[in-house]
């Protein structure tokens, strides 16, 4: 099966429509949620066009060769695994609609993945990065306010997106956050309210599009910044500060935790600033702390 076909043209891809239908509307998962299941389950449904095999009668067996016919392709033990999850929670829909007797997917073993800590910056790469915008114009001083606020919160690239003016208490000193269902109140440092104060009374006031535009930070066409947009923010200063690590936006929030975390923050109160709904999830930073103390000592250490 070198080609696959289109999947739609599958007679029974009225389940895949109904699950898409679902995991918006009743499970209200995020875009991209919703995007990479159904990316992974067009991308099966097509496989099995190409088997003359219908979704609802797929087998254990074929849910196993498509596993195998994955990692022949080259696919990495991650995106196997994630396939996985997507088909299995596919069939446990069509269970739910009484279009299943048994779940295909059921214990089906793939190759597991080897759990990578997440990379971080030194506190003098970050320094680093953050001096590069020059405030000397607009898009300068937009820019140093938006990497230093990514640094003294930890927010999602998302998050600082979607701030509008009236989430930041200058006087207070903090911004309000809402992800994944949850308000949170987030402190900022000194240096981090001082160029947000002065982007939102100085800059922000001529980049914007209309008088009514709530965004707190807005492209060159003075309308709410995208995640994209962002995206090439991070990668353009990154080339200028000549640091060797592949940058984005989430490193910045990785090692807003870590630093935090090096210097005696509790987890449960850097848990609360992530906004992870589960500890475990913050956990891997103490792992990450570890790493980095153990590689401190081998490399100092007289004796290592």
């Amino acid at each position: 099966m070198n080609r696959l076909a289109n999947w739609k043209d599958i007679p029974m891809a009225n389940i895949i429509s109904r699950y898409e239908e679902y995991l918006v509307h009743v499970k209200h998962a995020s875009d991209n949620t919703v995007s990479s299941y159904m990316r992974d389950i067009r991308q099966y449904a097509s496989y099995l066009l190409s088997a003359g095999v219908e979704v609802l009668d797929a087998t254990q067996q074929t849910v196993s060769d498509y596993m195998t016919w994955l990692h022949d392709q080259g696919k990495s033990p991650a995106t196997i695994s994630r396939s996985l999850a997507s088909l299995k929670s596919l069939y446990i829909f069509a269970l739910s609609e009484d279009e299943l007797d048994a779940n295909p997917v059921t214990n089906i073993k793939v190759e597991k993945t080897e759990k990578k800590l997440p990379q971080i910056l030194t506190g003098k790469e970050v320094e680093l990065l953050l001096q590069q915008p020059k405030r000397g114009d607009m898009k300068g001083c937009r820019d140093k306010a938006m990497l230093e606020v990514l640094y003294a919160t930890g927010i999602r690239v998302s998050e600082l997106i979607g701030l509008n003016v009236d989430d930041v208490s200058i006087a207070g000193g903090f911004l309000r956050c809402e992800g994944g269902g949850k308000m949170r109140i987030i402190p900022l440092y000194p240096e981090a309210l001082q160029v947000l104060h002065d982007y939102i009374t100085n800059i922000r006031p001529k980049m914007i599009a209309s008088p009514t535009e709530q965004s707190l930070f807005v492209n060159v066409s003075g309308e709410r910044m995208s995640r994209q947009g962002f995206w090439k923010i991070i990668k353009y200063y990154q080339e200028k500060a000549q640091i060797d690590k592949d940058i984005t936006p989430h490193t910045l929030r990785h090692s807003f935790a870590a630093h935090l975390l090096e210097n005696g923050a509790d987890l449960h109160a850097i848990q609360e600033m992530l906004g992870h709904s589960d500890i475990s999830s913050t956990q891997v930073y103490a792992q990450l702390v570890k790493q980095n103390l153990k590689a401190v000592y081998n490399k100092y250490h007289p004796k290592a």
